[in-house]
């Protein structure tokens, strides 16, 4: 399987999506979240921590631009928010290279902003706004993407 679409009827079924999508993705993994404001990017990611155990508050990182959370033993997840990132260049300042390793789940909101300065997308995944609900695009764009895709068990009607 290299891509999955999804229909995201509401919040909860957004966040069921970030539940599955913790259960299959294994590190070293790096996601990268496109959509427009508003599209579900963060409650993606904050999902995703909820069910890694991680009890905290999880805000997107607009002004700070990366956060990292430790989430069970032996798992980081890196979770950097671009929109506001005036120059590509900045990533370098921010220590990115150093926070990744084998044991980090990276999620990168506006990842077309980093062009050049992050690592390679295993996994792309596109939320847009459609009727009512979102529309999820689940693109594997390496073998461990794939294998995450693969893995993700959630009911197509969503």
């Amino acid at each position: 399987m290299t891509e999955l679409s999804l229909q995201l009827s509401d919040e909860p079924a957004t966040m069921a999506l970030g539940e599955a999508l913790a259960a299959a993705a294994q590190p070293p993994l790096v996601i990268y979240l496109s959509g427009e404001l508003g599209a579900g990017k963060t409650t993606l990611v904050r999902a995703l921590a909820r069910a890694h155990g991680y009890p905290g508050p999880v805000r997107s990182p607009s002004y700070t631009l990366l956060e990292t959370y430790p989430l069970l033993p032996g798992l980081t997840l890196v979770h950097l928010d671009l929109y506001r990132l005036t120059d590509p260049e900045e990533l370098e300042l921010l220590g990115l290279r150093e926070e990744l390793g084998s044991d980090v789940l990276c999620l990168v909101e506006w990842p077309e902003r980093g062009v050049g300065h992050l690592p390679a997308a295993d996994l792309d995944i596109s939320l847009q706004h459609s009727g009512s609900g979102r529309r999820a695009l689940l693109a594997a764009a390496s073998a461990a993407g794939r294998r995450c895709l693969t893995a993700i068990s959630l009911p197509r009607a969503q």
